[in-house]
């Protein structure tokens, strides 16, 4: 052994042999929780008939950002996905993505805020989020089945790592955009700190935190297909068969069904974004 060398993996090793016994009885109990809200968002998309969803999910599309291309863009899409026999495991998918989404963003949001508004936090989060985003994302996979088991809470732990700092990033990138003489008009009218966030910073940096929401789905659907390595199952799952049973066809199946769930949450997202 060179002599130089640090003994880093030995080290991370004997901290995770001595404290999981102590930390997984919590996360058995987490666990327990994000399984059943999981499991619970995919049995609604599974329970209503295909053909009722994909043109509930045009027709609530159409609602909010009044787009008529955009509705027909989603229903052909989703034919085209249940025409490939891969509805269930698009919404598994699906549920998955939606679920690790919520989570990141409900954590993501306020850091991003906090990290806007205090440079000392600023400073802090910096080289966390810098290590979450460079790290490989197998990497992640570890310590997740550690301490959730395989399954799908610990891809939801994965997918919540790497798809957060886009989240934390774009939220208080938005916020220190906003121009002072906007915040120091609301100054000179009497508003309070939490009035100016609320009625300034974050209406005018919408669209920036709108980019950073775009950014968290992708990664956390790119996260859910790696994560099928785990047992999340869904799209990923076809892939992983795929590769282990040399299926070029499968594997095209499923990669086309990743490609359209990819394009159809990013061109979603993106019309939000445009929307005033």
């Amino acid at each position: 052994m060179n002599r130089l060398s640090i003994p880093l993996a030995e080290v991370v090793n004997k901290f995770f042999d001595k404290n999981i016994e102590h930390i997984a009885p919590i996360t058995r109990g987490i666990s327990k929780g994000l399984e059943h809200f999981i499991n619970l968002m995919e049995s609604v998309l599974l329970f209503v008939n295909p053909f009722v969803l994909i043109f509930s999910f045009a027709l609530i599309i159409w609602l909010i950002v009044r787009n008529k291309k955009l509705s027909i863009f989603v229903i052909v899409s989703l034919l085209f996905i249940f025409s490939l026999d891969l509805w269930d495991e698009t919404m598994s998918t699906l549920a998955l993505v939606l679920t690790g989404t919520f989570v990141s963003l409900a954590i993501g949001m306020p850091l991003g805020i906090a990290s806007a508004l205090n440079d000392k936090i600023e400073k802090i989060l910096r080289p966390v989020m810098d290590l979450m985003q460079t790290l490989p994302s197998f990497v992640y996979l570890i310590p997740a089945v550690m301490f959730f088991g395989l399954g799908k809470v610990a891809a939801l732990v994965a997918i919540l790592i790497f798809s957060m700092p886009p989240a934390v990033r774009l939220t208080s990138l938005g916020i220190r955009q906003v121009p002072a003489d906007k915040i120091e008009a609301a100054q000179a009218f009497g508003a309070t700190k939490w009035q100016i966030l609320i009625g300034v910073q974050l209406p005018l940096a919408t669209k920036t935190i709108m980019a950073g929401i775009n950014q968290c789905i992708m990664m956390a659907l790119s996260m859910s297909v790696i994560a099928a390595m785990i047992g999340s199952g869904g799209l990923g799952r076809g892939v992983l068969k795929a590769m282990q049973t040399v299926d070029i066809g499968m594997g095209i199946e499923a990669g086309l069904g990743i490609v359209v769930l990819a394009i159809l949450l990013d061109r979603v997202t993106e019309q939000l974004s445009k929307r005033k």
